[in-house]
């Protein structure tokens, strides 16, 4: 497949064949598997602390003759710590047990607990062979939402990977014809539920990726576009290229980044 190459200004500088990579059948249903073994192996473990609601002294006799005992009061058989006494008169209060306030929980997460998943060398190559020629179709990439110009698939020159400035490159994909597709991913909603606690108070909907031969003054100049990603051929996978198991990411890549590419896998 033969495609365009542009530079910063959005003209077209040449043409390049791309590598037999970009030529893999549609595979969905190994890029699902692909990306959800990524996103299992990234889970971070938690769990509770196994002494939480155990740290207190809750034992109580229920035997006849025994002095600090609740034989014959007419309670009920959960454990009680010691609040106060006087005399053999024990004022409880109930410690320990999963149905008492405080008490440790009945089935608490552990964190001990593998979330890893395994997947074939050769299922996961070929699921990112799959997701790569995935990205140079038209058609799959905007029947995954992304608003593309009418000369897309193309690549990008060399140079691109040495701009240093965010509104430089703003400035280039709006002249590549990418001005839709930021102003549909610039706006962040609220996420509904108990993820606005846990450190991810927003959902921003993924745009433009950005492959570069090497890590250069782009992953710097470009990471703070909303949507926006950067990363090097040796750092791609299946969730990169297809999030949320869906196909046909909206993906740049440079003429360096095709060579790399074209290196991968023996192929």
């Amino acid at each position: 497949m033969k495609v365009s190459i542009m530079d910063r200004a959005g003209k077209e500088t040449g043409k390049k064949d791309l590598p037999k990579q970009f030529t893999e059948p549609l595979r969905n249903d190994l890029i699902y598997k692909a990306v959800l073994t990524v996103q299992a192996n990234s889970r971070q473990a938690y769990g509770s602390n196994p002494d939480a609601g155990m740290m207190v002294s809750a034992k109580l006799s229920r035997r006849r003759r025994d002095w600090k005992g609740s034989y014959g009061i007419g309670i009920a058989r959960s454990p009680r710590k010691t609040m106060s006494r006087r005399g053999t008169r024990f004022n409880w209060v109930g410690a320990l047990a999963p149905n008492t306030v405080g008490g440790r929980r009945a089935h608490p997460p552990k964190s001990d607990r593998i979330w890893d998943k395994k997947l074939n060398t050769k299922e996961r190559r070929k699921a990112l062979c799959s997701a790569l020629s995935a990205t140079v179709n038209k058609e799959t990439v905007t029947t995954r939402g992304h608003l593309v110009p009418q000369n897309f698939p193309f690549i990008l020159s060399n140079d691109v990977e040495k701009i240093t400035k965010t509104k430089d490159v703003i400035e280039m994909l709006f002249a590549l014809g990418f001005k839709a597709e930021l102003d549909r991913s610039k706006p962040k909603t609220h996420r509904a539920g108990m993820g606005k606690g846990r450190g991810r108070p927003y959902k921003i909907k993924k745009s433009v990726l950005f492959v570069v031969s090497k890590k250069s003054a782009l992953n710097k100049s470009a990471s703070n576009i909303s949507g926006v990603e950067i990363v090097t051929p040796d750092h791609l996978n299946a969730e990169l290229l297809a999030p949320g198991t869906h196909p046909g990411r909206l993906t740049l890549y440079t003429e360096g980044a095709v060579d790399e590419i074209a290196k991968m896998f023996n192929y």
